[in-house]
């Protein structure tokens, strides 16, 4: 079998390959690190590999899709926007696992690969006949690619609702976000956003303009650009040392339940903490969060949670970090320090980024930290 190598084809074996090569590595270190997340996104790199694999196969001179294995299923389809939920769930959920009832999430691919497995195995002429009978007349290919297209937008939108719910849970946990805000994933599914509406408009265009195989190439490209940034950025995303814990359902509007605490609890609680914070600095730690000041304290995060928002007025990130931007304009003014970097002293003042640093000494001074200096 001749392979033609071409502009068409070579990108798409590029990306392809990209693909499957992340996803046995992303496979191997699930394997290694009972992690579910890398074992979902390598599937997810599969599903976009075989996203191209169609216009790829065809570019190089192969026709086993459209001969021997002619109505087969040839992609992920319908399954390919569940997965990257469920990847990004079992991302910030160390604990998630599938259900039973989760099979309804995918029960649209179930339901279009046993009709064409079903099709398929009656033989080559048993398949002209769906096709010329059913298939083609009551208009199922059209059918099938915008129910695909809904689904993919459907599945997009949880996914960003669940971004979302997530964004606000890590400022009441942790005095660092960056480390686990995931930012990579979510323009990822932007890009999504625009790659399904452009493949939307141009089946629109195909539909009118009766476009050749090679004008409608292109879009195939950005799958091959997506590959490589999900593959590259998904596999090098910092891990948490402590695994994350963030159920969708609890922390959904109508599900939080917010602590109720008498004037002389809240007054106990926040005389606690301030001592706590005041005498040991515990914000001089880079990873501080929620969880290690309840330790210390000997309650439930849900309870401290509640207090530093109503002892304080504000999530437990601003709470925090607010420490630091004081901690630094005091070390600041300190002779010894004049010699060292601002962002230098932020962090020995418990900042893990200059990002944070900036936006959080802008948020509580009103001024970046050089404008600070040159009052």
């Amino acid at each position: 079998m001749e392979i033609y190598w071409s502009n068409y084809s070579t990108p798409l074996w590029f990306g392809f390959i990209q693909a499957w090569i992340y996803a046995f590595l992303l496979w191997n270190r699930a394997k290694q690190n009972n992690r579910l997340s890398d074992f979902l996104l390598g599937l997810v790199l599969v599903g976009m590999a075989f996203n191209i694999w169609e216009y790829m196969l065809g570019f190089s001179g192969i026709e086993i899709l459209w001969r021997q294995l002619n109505f087969f299923p040839r992609t992920f389809g319908m399954a390919f926007a569940p997965l990257c939920y469920f990847y990004f769930k079992s991302q910030i959920d160390k604990d998630f696992r599938f259900s039973k009832g989760d099979i309804w999430y995918f029960m649209p691919f179930i339901v279009h690969t046993v009709y064409h497995v079903g099709v398929f195995s009656g033989g080559q002429d048993f398949v002209k006949t769906v096709e010329k009978n059913f298939h083609g007349p009551f208009y199922i290919p059209q059918i099938e690619t915008f129910v695909e297209i809904g689904l993919n937008f459907f599945y997009i939108y949880k996914c960003l609702n669940l971004y979302n719910q997530y964004q606000k849970w890590t400022k009441t946990q942790f005095s660092d976000t960056e480390a686990v805000s995931f930012k990579w994933f979510r323009n990822f599914l932007i890009v999504l956003v625009i790659m399904f509406a452009v493949y939307l408009l141009k089946m629109i265009i195909i539909s009118i303009y009766k476009l050749d195989f090679e004008e409608d190439w292109w879009d195939n490209v950005v799958g091959v650009i997506l590959i490589y940034y999900v593959s590259i950025t998904g596999y090098a995303q910092a891990q948490p040392k402590t695994g994350l814990v963030f159920k969708e359902e609890e922390h959904k509007p109508e599900n939080v339940q917010k602590e109720k605490f008498n004037e002389d609890e809240l007054e106990t609680w926040k005389t606690k903490i301030l001592k706590l914070m005041q005498d040991e600095k515990l914000y001089l730690q880079p990873e501080l969060n929620l969880s290690d000041i309840a330790n210390r304290l000997k309650t439930n995060i849900s309870v401290l949670s509640g207090v530093v928002n109503n002892a304080f007025g504000k999530n437990f990130n601003d709470f925090v970090n607010e420490y630091r931007v004081k901690e630094f304009q005091e070390r600041i003014q300190l002779p010894e320090n004049k010699n060292i970097t601002l962002l230098g002293i932020a962090f020995d003042c418990g900042f893990n980024s200059k990002a944070t640093f900036n936006r959080s000494f802008k948020k509580f001074t009103g001024k970046a930290p050089k404008e600070f200096l040159e009052v």
